[in-house]
């Protein structure tokens, strides 16, 4: 289990503890819809914001630079994954998630996500490509403060959507490719789980392009069979980690464990059942690389 298992999942995983989807975990210092209602207002900032003075921009050649650049990772880091009092909304400080197999996402939509639950737009996606798409879906006390905001909401689903809806919403996702990752927003409060695609997920970019942990890979690893493997290549088609390759003279595929994220979508494109999803800490030498 990874850190925040430990620390948040009360033996579990830290996104199948129910007491993590009550606003209540947050302090009483922090104001929740004030810190929600802020981070959303200002959330085009966030992909520009300087980082101790330094912009975004080039951050990955910065983030090379032997002394300035550790000093940045740890910033950036601290800012990330923050629990302390006072965190500031405008930055984000506290947000971050883990990319989730469809199964789990089903189990925190039919069971553990506090209602009311809404379908909203997709703002990375916007921000990078300038489109729309309603795959993002936020619960609990986010949802009250989404309404709010005309920009965020599709104008066909303005009202909340029930438990079986959302599953439904996943799935689909699920069946274009998208990888489905749940979030602290800010931790220990889980409000949504998002449908992403790379590179425009602004989480994801920071974590493949920068080496930044905003998305920590999921707590289970792909295994192939080689025995079942027809070297179809529709696996290599929808990995989006580029985590799977084919090998001509083998007329098999091989995974890349280094690259592979968990996410299980390669699952549904296989047709012959070689690939299946593992437990991450039962794979060794990848059983604390998250």
């Amino acid at each position: 289990m990874c850190q925040y298992c430990i620390k948040h999942g009360a033996g579990k995983k830290w996104y199948m503890n129910a007491k993590n989807y009550q606003a209540d975990q947050i302090s009483s210092e922090e104001d929740m819809v004030n810190y929600l209602e802020e981070q959303w207002m200002n959330f085009e900032t966030v992909f520009i914001r300087k980082i101790m003075g330094f912009s975004s921009k080039n951050l990955g050649y910065k983030l090379k630079m032997p002394i300035i650049g550790r000093v940045l990772r740890w910033k950036a880091e601290s800012m990330i994954h923050s629990e302390k009092k006072g965190r500031n909304p405008q930055r984000a400080d506290g947000h971050f998630g883990q990319v989730i197999p469809l199964e789990d996402g089903k189990a925190i939509l039919s069971e553990l996500a506090a209602e009311p639950i809404l379908c909203n737009y997709c703002m990375c996606r916007f921000m990078q490509r300038g489109e729309k798409e309603a795959v993002c879906l936020n619960f609990g006390a986010l949802s009250g403060v989404l309404e709010k905001m005309p920009r965020f909401m599709p104008k066909e689903r303005t009202n909340p959507i029930d438990r079986e809806e959302a599953i439904e919403i996943l799935e689909q996702n699920n069946k274009k490719g998208y990888i489905a990752s749940v979030w602290f927003q800010p931790v220990p409060y889980i409000n949504a789980i998002c449908s992403c695609e790379s590179p425009e997920c602004g989480g994801l970019t920071l974590r493949t392009n920068f080496g930044l942990n905003a998305v920590y890979k999921a707590e289970y690893i792909i295994q192939l069979d080689q025995n079942k493997c027809q070297g179809c290549k529709q696996c290599v088609a929808v990995c989006q980690f580029s985590a799977i390759r084919y090998i001509p003279s083998m007329n098999r595929v091989i995974i890349d464990y280094n690259k592979c994220f968990g996410c299980g979508n390669c699952r549904h494109a296989c047709k012959h059942d070689a690939l299946q999803l593992i437990p991450r800490e039962e794979y060794p030498g990848f059983d604390g690389t998250y």
